[in-house]
């Protein structure tokens, strides 16, 4: 995903035959500026979990959501989907202020303005008042993703940069269970309020947490802002690129519409029972952890074939729950083997994804994160409103996230294509 540069050659044969047996050069991080890698990493991944979590940890209490505010439970879903367009839509502006400001001063300001956003939610009175909130707390949480990548691509010694990417990667993917489950345990708790007071105290803990573990920022050396908008038109008029951000669409719709589709329609003695909905959010996780340690073997694969592969695989699981799902079959404990199937899918396409588009991005690599990034988080966005769209049960949503993730795998592999 972050190229290592490779020192120039020796215009003498000796000299160059020398220099080929030694390690190549990089100019970035000098051994005295690079940081711990260990306590940097899990910093940053804890910190990311809570606030990627942000964007789940309305699907739990739906139905509280709906109680409290006296609407529906598919409206009460808007609140997943304004968070997600504030979110999506702020990370086109935190790249280029992270460049301006510094990495470590945007991360600790936006946790602390997430954190008194994230309270803002709990006193709420109504569905509008709490989708114009949400919007303005996903605002707030892109301050985190684009230069927390920004900083271990500067910070993080080269040959363990990929592994911290995608580690950060896998933390946010995570988030999408954790969020939930933690939502649905401190909601049997103290009610849906006490979510978001909670999630509020954690952030600021995680602001105080990112300021005394993140070196001191550089003194700024960033062009104008404009020059990242102007990279960011640049990359979409190349199609294989387009048709690379198109399959990062599909890859959180289709996650986020799942398990909303198992909160919303799911089997009765799935959604009556919150302890076993509970245990069935939480059996996934350990797919979350096995692609980071599956790493070296992975990366072996060229990125667009991960993809492509990876996609194929989560298509084919979501039909197979469909299919089940039609004919009544489906149990919780197979339910929760097609889910662990389905996330290891897309745990997988996620880092591979970013690792493909910032290949084709040459130096715009960071306008191409955002614009990776913020195709991601518009897909999760529009997950709870297609199932809202779609009338049937838990078969039709599977099949309709089959499809979709098939659709993200052909684009793939038309974007390899188109390049090749």
């Amino acid at each position: 995903m972050i190229p290592t540069p490779v020192g120039s050659s020796a215009p003498a044969r000796a000299e160059h035959r020398d220099a080929a047996q030694q390690p190549q050069p990089v100019p970035a991080p000098a051994p005295a500026d690079a940081v711990p890698f260990v306590r940097t990493v899990l910093a940053l991944c804890a910190v990311g979990v809570l606030v990627v979590s942000q964007l789940y940890t309305v699907l739990p209490v739906l139905g509280r959501l709906a109680d409290s505010w006296s609407t529906t439970t598919s409206a009460a879903g808007w609140t997943a989907t304004a968070f997600g367009f504030g979110y999506a839509s702020g990370f086109l502006f935190s790249g280029p202020l992270s460049d301006r400001f510094g990495r470590r001063r945007l991360i600790v300001t936006g946790l602390f303005l997430t954190a008194l956003a994230t309270a803002a939610v709990a006193a709420a009175p109504g569905l509008v008042s709490g989708c114009v909130i949400r919007v303005v707390q996903g605002l707030c949480a892109a301050t985190f993703a684009p230069p927390a990548f920004a900083y271990i691509a500067e910070r993080i010694e080269p040959a363990r940069r990929i592994t911290a990417m995608t580690w950060l990667t896998s933390s946010f993917l995570s988030a999408g269970v954790l969020g939930q489950v933690f939502s649905q345990w401190v909601a049997g708790l103290g009610g849906w309020r006490a979510v978001f007071l909670v999630c509020a105290a954690a952030l600021s803990a995680g602001a105080l947490l990112v300021r005394g573990v993140l070196a001191a920022d550089r003194a700024s050396v960033s062009s104008s802002a404009l020059d990242a908008y102007r990279a960011m038109g640049r990359l979409l008029t190349r199609p294989s690129l387009v048709l690379l951000l198109l399959a990062t669409v599909t890859l959180l719709c289709g996650f986020v519409a799942v398990y909303t589709g198992l909160q919303l329609v799911g089997p009765a003695d799935l959604t009556d029972s919150p302890d076993t909905m509970l245990a069935l959010r939480a059996s996934s996780l350990p797919a979350m952890v096995l692609v980071p340690l599956l790493t070296p073997w992975l990366a072996r694969l060229p990125a667009v074939r991960r993809v492509v592969a990876a996609l194929l695989l989560a298509a084919c699981v979501s039909l197979v729950g469909a299919l089940l799902s039609r004919g009544g079959d489906t149990g919780v404990v197979l339910l929760g083997a097609l889910l662990f199937i389905l996330v290891f899918g897309i745990a997988v396409t996620a880092p591979a994804l970013v690792e493909a588009i910032g290949s084709q991005a040459g130096p715009a690599r960071g306008a191409a994160v955002a614009l990776y990034t913020f195709a991601l988080f518009i897909g999760a966005s529009v997950g709870p409103q297609l199932v809202a769209a779609l009338s049937g049960g838990l078969a039709t949503v599977f099949a309709a996230v089959a499809g979709l993730l098939g659709v993200g795998a052909v684009l793939a592999a038309l974007g390899h294509r188109v390049r090749s």
